[in-house]
């Protein structure tokens, strides 16, 4: 079969599978048509209508990762850093405008054009990462979601505990991750339904999400209403302060400050890379590798092609920034309002003479002891901290000063329990616990299901199969994984999504720099390629994003693995451009 066979066929195993997918197709596609012929308001119009993507890239990024990075960029810097994410957006915009326009632009599934134009490498590279992060990222989901459940929506039901129905345990996490994990596999199957099933899946999507800005954008108001924000520090926050990359925030200083000279040096070491890792994190959630692999198998399952791709862009711009931007901006700022530099109530009195006079919450006193026990270990040595009992410890750590106490009280990782806190102005401390409950579910089982639905998509077009059948159940069920979360993660479940999304940003660039590649290779897009001004313009964009992912990757594999890290990037580089030159090498006649 002669490579134009094999593309011929590609093509119209994909027009097919449109057809099948979504029966509409030709009303939609005329309905543009006639659009752009009237001008005006009229495009306007149709793209309200058909827009779609764009709200099931809203349902993933607006997940646990997002919700985790936004509420920690609040706790670790106020509203220092509400420029990071509209920015990071912005870029992932850019990529995945020209992700469009390259699948729109030739009616085909993109990884085969990756590996025969640009490198398979790059292309398998993709999809194999795609598939790791939608297995990795669904574990902090089923965490973050079995948490809400059992520590929000019906604690005296699954909290595990003596006073509750389910007392064990094991056995109340065991009931609710199972049955987070049915309903994620019930909603995903639609997906394979095609057609009808489709667009409730965009409907869900859509509600979730005007839900979720919605539910922020109110707790934003009444905060302001009541005059516990104040604008002119918000407005600041827009301007970058790149040297919080390297320094705590103004408001942590002076607490700082008052721990013993000796041990400042401990807690500002500490917060910085806190802030770098949640920075890093609020970078890989806007846009993850995962989402590069949704949009493309996405638009070609409802049918679109070239006379789509301004739908594709504003489909984008509306669809997923704002809705993305509002609901963050609204987290950053409810919880930097409530919980920046303010110890956590019950660990340490207001003077360092004054007396505690309420209780901890009860899923804090371990993160609080853990981060005291690395203060005191700083102090007397691992090897020396490595030989005392259990109870030596406790009594050394109840014998640390005040300041630094307060500073663990500061840093402790809130838990969804405590985060609900932020609704208690707009709906009173009991009912805050369930809309902040019911939130984090959704946010947490969107997230998932469309994990599951892309690893679908990605196992399918693994075995170079249709979307559909077999091959997209095996692949939904395989992200099933992720219900062994609750059971491996200890920690403060919203807290899990940042080093997971820390994993995410090293893949990112993978995804990027192989459509920056194909955006430029004439021989796949034909007569669509960019030239010109148009050309130099995509170009421009594409290297800010892509450079801009390289260095979140970068700088992700450096924190956390330093040389052997760097090692392994170098590897893949390598090896990318080994089978380049070796693909390019003439072959002897």
């Amino acid at each position: 079969m002669t490579p134009d066979n094999i593309k011929q066929g590609t093509q119209v195993f994909v027009k097919d599978q449109q057809t099948n997918m979504n029966p509409r197709i030709e009303e939609d596609r005329q309905l543009l048509i006639d659009a752009k012929q009237k001008g005006g308001l009229s495009v306007l119009k149709s793209y309200l209508k058909l827009s779609g993507p764009g709200w099931l890239q809203s349902g993933i990024t607006l997940g646990g990762g997002s919700l985790s990075s936004s509420l920690y960029l609040g706790v670790l810097v106020g509203f220092s850093f509400l420029w990071l994410q509209p920015v990071a957006m912005i870029l992932g915009i850019i990529m995945l405008s020209a992700i469009s326009y390259v699948t729109l632009s030739t009616g085909q599934r993109p990884l085969r054009g990756i590996n025969k134009h640009v490198s398979p490498v790059l292309g398998w590279g993709w999809l194999i990462a795609a598939m790791m992060a939608n297995i990795v990222w669904s574990m902090p989901q089923f965490s973050l979601g079995t948490a809400a459940i059992q520590q929000n929506i019906l604690p005296g039901v699954f909290g595990g505990g003596p006073d509750c129905f389910i007392k064990d345990p094991f056995k109340a996490k065991l009931i609710v991750s199972s049955g987070f994990l049915a309903v994620c596999i019930i909603v995903a199957m639609l997906y394979d339904t095609g057609g009808r099933g489709v667009r409730i899946f965009e409907y869900i999507m859509k509600a979730v999400v005007t839900l979720i800005v919605l539910c922020f954008f109110g707790v934003v108001i009444k905060l302001s209403m009541e005059g516990k924000i104040l604008w002119r520090e918000i407005l600041s926050g827009l301007a970058p302060d790149f040297g919080l990359f390297v320094k705590p925030s103004s408001k942590l200083i002076p607490h700082i400050q008052q721990v013993s000279e000796q041990f400042q040096s401990f807690w500002t070491t500490m917060i910085v890379k806190q802030q770098r890792d949640v920075m890093i994190s609020a970078v890989a959630t806007a846009v993850g590798i995962n989402m590069t692999f949704m949009l493309p198998y996405s638009m070609l399952r409802k049918g679109w092609d070239k006379h789509f791709r301004g739908l594709a862009i504003f489909d984008l711009g509306t669809a997923l920034f704002f809705p993305f931007v509002l609901a963050t901006g609204c987290v950053i700022i409810a919880s930097g309002s409530q919980f920046h530099a303010i110890p956590a109530s019950g660990f340490v009195a207001d003077t360092p003479d004054g007396q505690v006079t309420e209780k901890p919450a009860s899923n804090l006193v371990g993160p609080y002891k853990g981060l005291l026990k690395n203060r005191l270990e700083y102090q007397i040595s691992t090897e020396t901290f490595g030989k005392l009992t259990d109870e030596q410890v406790s009594l050394q750590i109840d014998a640390l000063p005040w300041a630094d106490k307060r500073m663990a009280a500061m840093l402790v990782t809130r838990d969804s329990f405590n985060l609900a806190d932020t609704l208690t102005p707009l709906t009173g401390s009991v009912f805050a616990q369930y809309i902040f409950g019911l939130g984090v579910i959704g946010m947490a089982i969107s997230t998932a299901i469309i994990l599951m639905t892309i690893n679908g998509l990605c196992f399918s077009e693994l075995l170079n199969k249709p979307p559909k059948g077999w091959p997209l159940k095996v692949g939904i069920l395989m992200v099933g994984v992720g219900v062994l979360g609750p059971f491996f993660w200890k920690d403060a479940a919203p807290y899990l999504a940042v080093p997971t999304s820390l994993f995410g940003m090293t893949l990112l660039p993978i995804a990027y720099f192989a459509f920056f590649f194909l955006m430029n290779q004439k021989s796949y897009l034909g007569e669509s390629a960019p030239a010109g001004v148009k050309k130099l313009v995509w170009n421009i964009l594409m290297a800010i994003a892509s450079g801009a992912a390289m260095f979140g990757a970068f700088w992700s594999l450096w924190s956390k693995l330093r040389w052997f890290g760097v090692v392994l990037l170098g590897i893949f580089i390598a090896l990318c451009l080994v089978v380049h030159f070796a693909r390019s090498k003439p072959k002897a006649a």
